[in-house]
């Protein structure tokens, strides 16, 4: 028995009951130019992940199969297959981004599960992560939270950037809440991360204390925060983000 992970660019093929579909045969005819890879799933037998070159075509049983957005998926999905249908997307991610290889061009071949090796040279290939920080910053009472020009609603999030080469996460810590908010902070500290599958992140979470500095936001950034009390919170961000968990940590 197979648990199938079958994606359109960033939808996902679910039951009409919200599940990953299951079972001996995958719910839509695959082509062999659409399947991406297997994964071992100890309680489950096998992942099979395939992407589809067009929207969702005659699936097995008709009606009874729906295409969610990925991120949707987290208020449908059990935690455990949320994840594993974020791991299964940043592979067929991995798969689009890697026919040939950057060394000799020669055709890129799946080796393992999570990796590739080019059928000329033998270069082999791993999935990369983008790692990127993301922080509550508080004074007081009082929390920082912004509004980015790239969101696509009304929430604030905290702030957050991607880690550059020859830096420490602390680093990228001070630098990233300076550079959008010329403040300065201390006391940071580890929160938790989270794998963050738009396409390849991780986003890890810290919190930080106020040191100096008066708010002056990043423009080309942000196009507006400040500080909050907990009884005057803006829109918050969906459930699904660590920066929700990191949020209602101190607002709780």
């Amino acid at each position: 028995m197979n648990k199938f992970f079958i994606f359109c660019q960033w939808d996902i093929l679910l039951t009409k009951e919200g599940t990953v579909p299951f079972g001996l045969k995958p719910p839509v005819e695959l082509q062999p130019w659409e399947m991406v890879t297997t994964l071992s799933l100890p309680s489950h037998g096998e992942a099979v992940v395939a992407s589809l070159s067009l929207p969702l075509r005659e699936a097995r049983g008709g009606s009874a199969f729906q295409m969610v957005p990925l991120r949707k998926s987290f208020h449908i999905l059990s935690p455990e297959d949320y994840q594993l249908a974020g791991k299964c997307a940043e592979l067929v991610y991995f798969h689009q981004n890697t026919r040939f290889c950057g060394v000799c061009g020669g055709q890129m071949k799946w080796q393992t599960e999570i990796s590739k090796q080019c059928s000329e040279c033998g270069k082999e290939l791993w999935p990369s992560l983008a790692t990127a920080i993301i922080v509550r910053v508080t004074r007081g009472d009082e929390i920082l939270m912004v509004h980015a020009h790239s969101f696509r609603d009304r929430h604030y999030g905290l702030v957050a950037g991607f880690v550059e080469t020859g830096e420490t996460l602390e680093e990228c810590v001070q630098r990233e809440v300076w550079e959008e908010t010329h403040l300065r902070v201390t006391n940071i500290r580890y929160f938790a991360s989270q794998p963050w599958p738009y396409p390849s992140g991780l986003m890890v979470g810290f919190t930080a204390d106020y040191l100096s500095g008066d708010l002056q936001l990043q423009k080309a950034e942000l196009s507006s925060g400040g500080w909050f009390r907990r009884d005057n919170l803006p829109c918050l961000p969906d459930p699904s983000s660590i920066a929700y968990r990191l949020i209602m940590d101190w607002a709780e």
